[in-house]
């Protein structure tokens, strides 16, 4: 079950939140995991015969990620027994190898998953940053998206313009900002929904690292606007590879293996653990590495 609580995503979000530095009211934020369970169906047309050439294939996994749901279809399940608390205030870094689980969470949270099992609740308004044509009308002009996610939020006239130009600053469009989004470059999509998702302050920021795509001019700018809206969202969940991000933006860190909640507890305890060394100190910083530390 999946409840919301005066939220919807950056796709839109809610009526009340700041954006262009204008503040809204704020409310009650939180989110309660319990128990999460969500699989994903593999359809094929013998479901006995694919599970036995998986089980070939992946030997032991097969026992932990794939089963057979009530209609009999083999199904891969992405995260089970997930549970969690967060309140305002709180930073929540997801770590895990690939297929751990981390995406399909931050996709849960938002919404666009709806759980087999268990109960997702989230009060306050979302903001995403998972997907670059998440909530984007590709057959829209970037401006017209910019109005249409401001409609969306509830956002007066005067407020949705100063979005625009917030957005039409960052992005450095040019020209493209009146061409249909599905004429853009990866590139110009990630500058104009990274724009976009961050030029309205949400409750709870949920982000994948797919924000710092880019060259480095970008990845600066992004990173320096990024940083304005961690401090000032009410919870913020972050999927990264990148140790220092963790870091420096949370206090708290989930380690997911094969869909399960491994470790849960402070930053520097579960990245330690995780990465199986200790921590570089800030006194190191300015010491020579060969290889910076990554997730």
């Amino acid at each position: 079950m999946v409840c919301r609580a005066d939220c919807c995503n950056l796709l839109p979000v809610r009526p009340h939140a700041h954006t262009a530095g204008i503040l809204g009211v704020r409310r009650m934020t939180d989110i309660a995991v319990e128990n999460l369970q969500i699989t994903f169906p593999l359809y094929h047309g013998n479901a006995r015969s694919l599970r036995k050439s998986l089980s070939k294939t992946l030997g032991r996994t097969l026992n932990t990620r794939f089963m057979h749901d009530n209609r009999d279809r083999v199904v891969v399940q992405a995260l089970k027994g997930v549970s969690f608390t967060l309140q305002p205030g709180d930073r929540l870094g997801l770590v895990g190898g690939n297929g751990a689980g981390k995406t399909t969470l931050l996709r849960a949270l938002a919404g666009i998953y709806e759980p087999v099992g268990g109960s997702v609740t989230v009060r306050g308004s979302i903001g995403t940053l998972l997907d670059p044509e998440l909530g984007m009308n590709m057959d829209l002009t970037g401006r017209e998206n910019i109005r249409l996610r401001g409609m969306f939020s509830g956002l007066s006239k005067e407020q949705t313009a100063q979005v625009e130009v917030d957005v039409e600053n960052f992005a450095s469009l040019g020209a493209f900002m009146d061409l249909p989004v599905n004429t853009y470059s990866s590139g110009m999509m990630v500058r104009l929904s990274f724009g976009l998702a961050t030029a309205i302050m949400p409750d709870v920021l949920l982000m994948d690292e797919w924000f710092m795509a880019g060259d480095a001019s970008f990845r600066n700018r992004a990173r320096a606007r990024l940083e304005n809206l961690v401090s000032r969202a009410d919870i913020l969940v972050l999927s990264s590879h990148m140790a220092d991000v963790m870091a420096d933006w949370c206090n708290r860190l989930i380690w997911l293996d094969q869909g399960q909640v491994r470790m849960d507890g402070p930053t520097e305890q579960v990245l330690e653990a995780y990465l199986g060394r200790p921590l570089e100190r800030k006194a190191d910083a300015e010491k020579p590495e060969e290889t910076p530390p990554t997730l």
